[in-house]
């Protein structure tokens, strides 16, 4: 794992917080940030028959996501998702680990998507960018202002988490974890669930940080394997490692192993 200090001064003058509310392609600021986002007003309880009105309008918006996600990631390459905390700070183990990750992934021949955010993200972006690879954002409307960091040269921006959760999964040959909140490990348990079921064929996740994520692999094994609500092999679909190297070496084991998708 790498202990050279960053560059201060980038540390210093590094990418700023967009100043924009992201509801995909239009931005908002000031009195023009909405009170609710577009997912809420999805999943709210309709009133009267509003929802004949809206729901059908609603699935055209949520097909030009899709539209949009594909075209813009269709000639990405093999790529490597990367998720973690948008609230772990510049200069910290954690974010200088996920610098080293973003750049091993390129130096591996690997594109680096994140969620597009500060903290685990951007450092990732940043790894990717410094290393002359390519850096993607895949972005979320939020009630608060998060932004695209400006360590992210392909950035798509998405109103709904599902749309966005798709684009993470189709075009990514495999995730690596870093440290971090309830969203993390929403995109983790997805992940795990599909390549679980056989939804999608099955890539490694890596959760780097034993002491972190060490506990929640405990958990898993002793309780969950223990009353028999997963099996065995299950377990072995998670990968525990503090080792950035060891995280992208298997990426590119699972890369070469993975029989191509016929035309």
């Amino acid at each position: 794992m790498s202990t050279e200090p960053l560059n201060p001064s980038s540390e210093v003058q590094g990418p700023q917080q967009d100043p924009w509310y992201r509801r995909g392609p239009i931005g908002f600021r000031r009195s023009q940030v909405p009170e609710e986002t577009t997912d809420e007003r999805l999943l709210a309880t309709p009133g009267r028959a509003d929802w004949v009105h809206s729901d059908p309008w609603r699935v055209l918006r949520i097909q030009s996501e899709f539209v949009e996600g594909f075209g813009a990631l269709a000639e990405l390459g093999p790529a490597v998702s990367v998720f973690g905390s948008a609230r772990t700070p510049v200069g910290t183990e954690e974010y200088r680990t996920g610098v080293e990750v973003g750049r091993r992934l390129v130096e591996a021949g690997f594109a680096v998507v994140t969620g597009g955010g500060p903290g685990l993200m951007e450092a990732a972006n940043r790894g990717a960018c410094e290393a002359g690879g390519t850096s993607v954002g895949l972005g979320i409307e939020l009630p608060h202002e998060q932004g695209m960091n400006e360590w992210v040269d392909l950035a798509v921006n998405f109103r709904y988490f599902f749309a966005r959760k798709t684009m993470f999964l189709k075009y990514s040959q495999g995730f690596v974890v870093l440290p971090g909140g309830f969203g993390t490990l929403d995109e983790l348990f997805e992940a795990l669930t599909l390549v679980q079921t056989g939804k999608v064929k099955a890539f490694p996740l890596v959760l780097l940080g034993t002491a972190y994520w060490g506990g929640l692999v405990d958990w898993v094994r002793d309780t969950q394997l223990s009353a028999g609500t997963i099996s065995p092999r299950d377990l072995d679909l998670l990968h525990l490692t503090d080792d950035p190297a060891e995280a992208v070496d298997l990426m590119v084991r699972a890369h070469r192993t993975t029989p191509r998708p016929r035309d």
